[in-house]
């Protein structure tokens, strides 16, 4: 991200009954996109990732590699090749908060990397992500890690960052 750089909203979901997904589809012209999720009991597992998947792309053309901790033991690891990119941790109980940044995500020449991070009362934990593809991304789904739904009152806002 350059100096400089500025957060321009682009859209916002707040869900009034449950989904199974959320999808982002008018993303606008930046350099990069951040997506914020957030709220209390906002997914139907207690705890878990926020996948997210581009293009409608659900063949195996994702990984990612995480750390996490909880205070007293750490530990990492990597899932893929994967369906989707596993992406802000978040939890079903009580209030977190996730934030996913997906760079030059407009670039038809490279694979897209997204970078995030989560919270919950268990742990901390950051995600870095790719999809193998070198399409511009022209949508955005997030699902649930685990099959499950966004909950009344899941926020997700779409942000767009414009290079200074």
């Amino acid at each position: 991200m350059a100096a400089g750089s500025t957060y321009t909203p682009i859209a916002t979901t707040t869900v009034g009954s449950a989904v199974s997904s959320i999808t982002f589809s008018s993303l606008g012209s930046y350099t990069d996109i951040v997506i914020v999720c957030n709220g209390t009991g906002g997914i139907s597992s207690n705890d878990s990732s926020i996948l997210l998947q581009f293009n409608a792309d659900t063949g195996s053309n994702y990984s990612t590699t995480y750390l996490l901790g909880d205070g007293s033991a750490a530990a990492s690891g990597r899932i893929g090749p994967s369906t989707a990119v596993y992406s802000m941790r978040v939890n079903g109980t009580t209030n977190s908060t996730g934030i996913a940044h997906v760079q030059n995500y407009s670039n038809s020449t490279t694979y897209k990397t997204v970078i995030s991070r989560g919270n919950t009362p268990q742990y901390a934990i950051a995600l870095v992500g790719l999809w193998r593809s070198t399409a511009a991304i022209t949508s955005i789904k997030l699902l649930e890690q685990n099959g499950g739904n966004f909950q009344t009152g899941f926020t997700a806002t779409l942000y767009g960052i414009a290079a200074a």
